[in-house]
């Protein structure tokens, strides 16, 4: 039964509430006929990670009749979370102890009872993912007309792909199968909010990105009540450098969020802070650097709100709104290059900058100063010259990671090239680069904050090697395209080595991009003045 049969079958108050703005699909289930519509939300919700509201559905289709099934597989279905990591365990057992045991479940429906148990039984995460995506898998090939098994196999996959951020060639496997099986769900039903959804987390990474632009260009549409449904363009947005679109997706995730959450009134932490993260990152992209404070200052609000009353009461959901701040925080300083604003507390009720991320804010402030010393000599006093990176005397080796690593690196490469030793920071810069390459490519902004390869160009330039800058800034475009600072870097690069003919398409590209920036960022000027006295052939 499809959502379309089931709304001209319903009431038509029913219609708008429940079906009409959140997908097309199929999924037969055993259960009375008005139980059926709130199980097909429920589903389609949780094609679109709107769990709360998965979870709501599935309960009224399981209020309505108590023996409904597969409103209770649904109902644990909700509690994991397999693209972020997240899972319920005892809720979701729970939720499977309330199936009668008088009840009588079609040979199918078993099938997908058995996968789930084996999901929430007992054992390491990675086993139980592995054991529930056999199941799914043997489903998906017994019911090959079942595009819900298809969907659910491969969101699968895409949860197990999580498991091997150290195995970048398996991890990519796994996508790119489930990739494979949701385009083929698009191509029969192309209003399924699964086959929009899963491809876009499937090819999201600057190589495989282009093959989900459909896709992206239309899941807003497939699912318009969904917050979720319109932040997730963005991943292919950012991946292809679409700033506008990027902008205007994260936005649209961000207000839908907070529209819900003041509709049905929910902690503040259920709103889409995933979303204003990405448009800060991308307003900074555009050079609307004045739009982006006002995205950290609303941030700041919420998180001094929850910091106190009734929302601090609430497990959880502070820690929610105050996700990613210091990546916020970090890419304000170091995208504008005003280096000053590193030496702020960045306080908001008690919470400061470094207060989640201690690591990265030392990271940042020590960058900032090593910026600073390399525009403006060694007037800028570094914390202690003497012994090295502050950085690494802070670093606890329990803490210390991949991301962190090349942290080290940069902030090694920088004081190398600030003490006269350029040779060294191109040593240091090699080794940054290519222990980069090896990491999986970010989803949306990157977890580096600096791309090494923009860091290097950026170097390259100030020892006065334009050739070989000019090719880090080319290297640094191919994996973060139309990113900013990496076209201005390729534009200067060029102008210095003569190339006038690539200095003037990166300048005119960057111009576009900062079609709607502050007026008086002086990047913009020199962009415009390049263009005026080098007129196009």
């Amino acid at each position: 039964m499809s959502l379309g049969e089931l709304d001209q079958a319903s009431s038509s108050s029913e219609r708008p509430a429940l079906l009409r703005e959140l997908g097309t699909i199929e999924f037969p289930a055993s259960g009375s006929a008005e139980a059926q519509p709130h199980f097909l939300r429920g589903v389609a919700a949780l094609h679109s990670f709107w769990y709360e509201e998965a979870i709501d559905a599935f309960r009224r289709a399981t209020t309505i009749d108590p023996n409904f099934v597969m409103g209770y597989w649904g109902e644990a279905m909700a509690h994991n979370h397999p693209i972020w990591k997240e899972e319920n365990l005892d809720a979701a057992r729970a939720a499977l102890q309330k199936i009668s045991v008088d009840a009588s479940p079609t040979v199918r429906e078993r099938r997908y009872l058995h996968a789930v148990q084996a999901l929430f039984s007992e054992g390491s995460k990675l086993a139980r993912d592995q054991a529930y995506a056999a199941e799914m898998e043997s489903i998906a090939s017994e019911y090959p007309d079942d595009r819900e098994a298809t969907c659910f196999y491969a969101l699968s996959l895409l949860g197990l792909a999580t498991h091997f951020d150290e195995e970048p060639a398996l991890q990519e496997k796994y996508r790119v199968q489930a990739g494979a099986l949701t385009l083929g769900v698009y191509g029969v039903n192309p209003n399924h909010p699964c086959a929009a959804h899963y491809t876009i987390h499937a090819f999201d990474d600057p190589i495989h990105a282009i093959l989900a632009l459909p896709q992206a260009r239309r899941y807003a549409q497939i699912a318009p009540e969904a917050p979720h449904a319109q932040h997730m363009p963005a991943h292919i947005f950012v991946q292809l450098g679409m700033w506008e679109e990027a902008a205007a997706s994260t936005k649209a995730g961000w207000e839908s969020s907070q529209a819900w959450v003041r509709k049905k009134e929910l902690p503040l932490g259920l709103q889409d802070y995933h979303s204003l993260y990405w448009l800060h990152y991308v307003y900074l992209q555009q050079g609307r650097y004045k739009d982006a404070e006002a995205v950290l200052a609303e941030k700041q609000r919420d998180m001094a709100q929850s910091s106190s009353g009734e929302q601090a009461q609430v497990l959880g959901y502070d820690r929610k709104v105050s996700r990613n701040y210091d990546q916020m925080v970090a890419a304000q300083i170091i995208e504008t290059e005003r280096w000053e604003q590193a030496d702020q507390p960045w306080k908001v009720n008690g919470y400061r900058f470094g207060d989640e991320a201690p690591l990265k804010a030392a990271f940042v402030r020590e960058f900032a100063q090593s910026m600073q010393r390399l525009e403006h000599g060694n007037t800028v006093q570094a914390d202690h010259p003497e012994s090295g990176s502050l950085f690494l005397q802070k670093m606890p080796e329990s803490q210390k990671s991949d991301i962190s690593s090349i942290w080290n690196m940069q902030l090694a490469a920088l004081r190398e090239v600030n003490d006269g030793d350029g040779s060294q920071a191109i040593i240091l810069l090699d080794q940054a680069v290519e222990f980069e390459g090896q990491l999986p490519p970010s989803s949306g902004p990157p977890a580096l904050i600096k791309p090494t390869h923009e860091l290097y160009g950026e170097i390259l330039l100030f020892l006065d090697l334009p050739q070989d800058a000019q090719q880090q800034f080319e290297k640094s475009l191919l994996w973060h395209p139309n990113r900013a600072r990496s076209l201005l870097g390729l534009a200067r690069a060029s102008a210095r080595m003569g190339d006038l003919h690539a200095a003037r398409q990166a300048y005119a590209t960057f111009l576009n991009i900062w079609n709607q920036a502050d007026p008086d960022i002086p990047e913009l000027d020199e962009a415009k003045q390049f263009l005026q006295n080098i007129p196009h052939k």
